[in-house]
């Protein structure tokens, strides 16, 4: 097994150089949206310019155990990036106690990866740096009251600093909804990864305030690939989802254990935004170990003004709003919502009363048929049901780039990069052995100090 690693990290370390060899040939606009700035310097907080600033926005604690293990992922990568915030936010129950459980973890290992590198912050470092974001998710509006992390956000974003603000929104993207909503002078500093699908459909209201008031933020949406880092590659041996986690995860220090107690495999589905900064020339169109991106299209809202059937289509991952009449009779004290695909714990689209129509809004996070009905205590209302399915772009469309967002990427359309439905997961997929090898490696300083 120990030679079989060495070959893959070999072939990591060849695959890292090669491709910054490579990719630092970029130019255009996806090159200057997502360039570094030139490394060897520090700003005033004697910072190094070549590390990239990040900030990360996380429903940890929320619906899925995947973030505490890509929490763990990137502290053990804190010494090549500089984190500015670690941000709690929606959906789900989760708050900023459960980022401090990882730091938790971290500082038990502190005394060995400081070792490796004096970059590691020190765990009082990171906890400053975590904050609250908001509880809930954003109105139909997309925004709401400033929270303490939407604060920190603007607060980093303003800093004099060179760099831009690298946002990795690994859950509802509300506080950076509430963040550019209340300082929309911070937007040329920003370069977001949002790791979307499922995000999306939980923070639909303030995805579509982005959407439609900062069309031209450079963001990376990726709703589908990111799936590549657990889906499809090579899972023989102990580079399998559960395999990987019991030889080079568990018994490897306090994050280790912490991570291999969340669960018995691999998800990790976040960790593709983090990896996009440590493989790569952060250029959306060139391979990278956190994916490979073309540019979004345009008409990715469908609007009806009728309940459907199963035989109408909207675009999977894109918005979908229903605009039915206000029945007679609704009044303010009314209310409405929808439950969509049977899903009993939400989230609920809520009707928002427009005066002549009540708007719901959703965004389908799978290709598939979904089912819903509306929940109402106005009997017109109560009760109604229909269908729609969701069907990816046509090639036509998705090859015509927007003419709206200029600096908006998101999941490769062709069929060859899919990860079967995942359109572009293998994109992610394809590296890896060689990102596990090297977080294999880095789970070992947990144990040991730096000969």
């Amino acid at each position: 097994m120990e030679m079989k690693r060495r070959e893959f990290l070999n072939r990591a370390a060849w695959s890292a150089t090669g491709a910054l060899m490579v990719l630092g040939t970029g130019v255009g606009t996806a090159a200057h949206a997502f360039a570094a700035p030139e490394p060897g310097h520090r700003d005033g907080a004697g910072h190094d310019r070549h590390r990239p600033r990040v900030l990360v926005s996380t429903d940890i604690g929320g619906t899925d155990f995947d973030d505490f293990q890509s929490m763990v992922h990137l502290l053990l990568y804190a010494d090549r990036l500089d984190i500015e915030g670690l941000v709690s936010s929606p959906y789900g129950p989760g708050t900023k106690a459960d980022i401090l459980r990882v730091v938790d973890a971290y500082e038990h290992d502190y005394r060995n990866l400081k070792t490796y590198s004096p970059h590691y912050p020190s765990p009082g470092r990171l906890r400053a740096i975590s904050k609250q974001g908001a509880f809930d998710t954003a109105t139909s509006a997309g925004f709401g009251e400033p929270t303490e992390g939407s604060r920190w956000i603007v607060k980093c974003a303003r800093r004099s600093d060179s760099r831009p603000l690298n946002v990795l929104v690994w859950g509802g993207i509300d506080d950076l909804a509430q963040a550019l909503h209340d300082a929309p002078d911070i937007l040329p500093k920003l370069r977001v990864y949002y790791i979307g699908g499922p995000n999306k459909l939980w923070a639909v209201d303030a995805y579509n305030y982005i959407e439609t008031h900062h069309p031209e933020l450079r963001i990376i949406e990726s709703n589908a690939t990111y799936r590549g880092f657990f889906t499809g590659g090579d899972q023989t041996g102990e580079w399998g989802n559960e395999a990987f986690v019991e030889q080079h995860i568990a018994g490897h220090g306090a994050l280790g254990d912490f991570f291999a107690a969340q669960s018995a495999q691999v998800k990790m589905g976040d960790t593709p935004s983090v990896l996009w900064y440590l493989n790569g020339a952060q250029d959306p169109v060139q391979p990278s170990w956190g994916g490979q991106y073309v540019r979004v299209w345009d008409g990715r809202k469908t609007v009806f003004n009728r309940l459907t059937t199963a035989r109408d289509t909207a675009e999977v991952y894109g918005v979908v709003e229903f605009a039915l009449k206000v029945p007679e009779g609704y009044s303010a004290r009314n209310t409405a919502r929808m439950m969509i695909d049977n899903r009993t714990a939400g989230p609920f689209p809520a009707a928002v009363n427009e005066g002549r129509v009540l708007r719901f809004r959703f965004s389908p996070r799978d290709p598939k048929v979904w089912p819903y009905v509306i929940q109402s205590d106005h009997p017109d209302l109560d009760g109604l049901s229909g269908a729609i399915t969701a069907t990816p772009p046509s090639a036509e469309r998705a090859g015509t780039p927007s003419t709206m967002h200029p600096y908006w990427w998101t999941d490769d359309q062709d069929p060859a990069f899919a990860e079967s439905p995942w359109v572009g997961a293998k994109h992610v997929s394809r590296w890896r052995l060689e990102y596990l090898s090297e977080f294999a490696t880095r789970m070992d300083r947990c144990k040991v100090p730096a000969s």
